[in-house]
């Protein structure tokens, strides 16, 4: 994860903790990324690292989705190849994916999910 991008993601992690206090810690983040030697490498895939998960998960169920994974980019960032595959993985299995580029679009697509309504639990 590049600086840009990470301060945009710690920007919108602050604003959700602020404006869903009462749900904040059911937003968490991924350390998926970052550069690491083969021997951590190959111990974080035995414990279930797995390329591609989104930067952020929100655990909130709405509507028909069970969950909404976020993938954070900065200025011309795109998907890796793992991305997109997790991507079409969650969206099969009934959660919502999104690509935020800005504090802005974070603000519309967490407000936008959270104001599609409760999880019929039936």
């Amino acid at each position: 994860m590049n600086h840009l991008e990470a301060e945009i993601q710690e920007a919108c992690v602050r604003w959700f903790q602020y404006q869903y206090s009462h749900i904040g810690n059911l937003l968490f983040a991924v350390p998926n990324g970052g550069s690491r030697n083969k021997i951590e490498a190959v111990n974080l895939k035995r414990q279930g690292v797995t390329p591609g998960v989104s930067d952020l998960i929100l655990f909130q169920k709405r509507e028909t989705y069970g969950a909404l994974c976020i993938e954070m980019k900065a200025g011309k960032g795109t998907q890796s190849d793992a991305q997109k595959v997790w991507q079409k993985t969650v969206e099969r299995f009934g959660y919502k994916y999104v690509i935020c580029y800005s504090l802005e679009e974070f603000i519309n697509e967490v407000n936008g999910y959270m104001n599609l309504g409760s999880y019929d639990r039936r």
